[in-house]
């Protein structure tokens, strides 16, 4: 496994109708690297995002989707999501802010 480095760990925000909906219980989605650990992901959050504090995060990895081109088959590249659960003192996220 490559050593990564938490900046290299968070890749984007997903920004849907239902994570918008869980933003209010503290709730933030992120697609991460895919051979990122939840203690690495939990250390990314906390050193990008001053005043945060992780109270726990949940992954899943996600299949590629199947595409076709013509007669070609092909898939879609693999990917990883988090969902980081803040608590309750903790300083909201900035970036998710008047969205």
């Amino acid at each position: 496994m490559a050593d990564l480095k938490y900046y290299d760990v968070i890749q984007k925000p997903i920004i849907t109708e239902k994570s918008m909906a869980a933003m209010g219980e503290k709730k933030y989605t992120f697609l991460v690297h895919p051979e990122a650990t939840k203690s690495q992901v939990k250390e990314a959050v906390e050193k990008m995002f001053a005043g945060t504090k992780v109270k726990g995060v949940n992954t899943m990895n996600l299949d590629g989707k199947k595409k076709r081109r013509g007669m070609v088959m092909g898939k879609t590249a693999k990917s990883k999501k988090a969902i980081v659960q803040l608590t309750a003192e903790s300083a909201d996220i900035e970036i998710f802010e008047g969205l």
